[in-house]
């Protein structure tokens, strides 16, 4: 499989790593857009949220635990966002599940 991130995943490509275990990979952004800006995405190839299912929900749920392990270690406790996008439509650009975190500035509703 031809995937950026599972490259990554793979230690194929390096990252600028903000955590990891053996069910994910947290790396930053390299384009961020905000003061923090990081990714984290699961080592398993799951291809967007549409893929997560009966079988690969818990790594979902691990990514959200993660995420706020994360989010405490580095004192986001003024909060942060969580994003993913779902398919050409809705802005997904590379083809395998991940969150991205932002925070440290102020994030205003509709994006954009």
């Amino acid at each position: 499989m031809d995937c950026l991130f599972c490259k990554m995943a793979a230690g194929e490509i390096p990252v600028n790593k903000v955590y990891e275990d053996d069910t994910v990979l947290a790396f930053h952004d390299i384009d961020p857009q905000a003061p923090v800006h990081f990714l984290v995405i699961p080592k398993t190839h799951i291809g967007s949220p549409a893929e997560i299912n009966a079988e690969n929900s818990a790594v979902a749920a691990h990514i959200f635990e993660v995420i706020a392990q994360i989010a405490q270690e580095m004192n986001l406790e003024n909060g942060y966002r969580v994003v993913t996008n779902c398919g050409k439509d809705g802005g997904q650009s590379v083809p395998h599940l991940h969150f991205h975190v932002l925070a440290k500035r102020s994030l205003a509703w509709p994006p954009g």
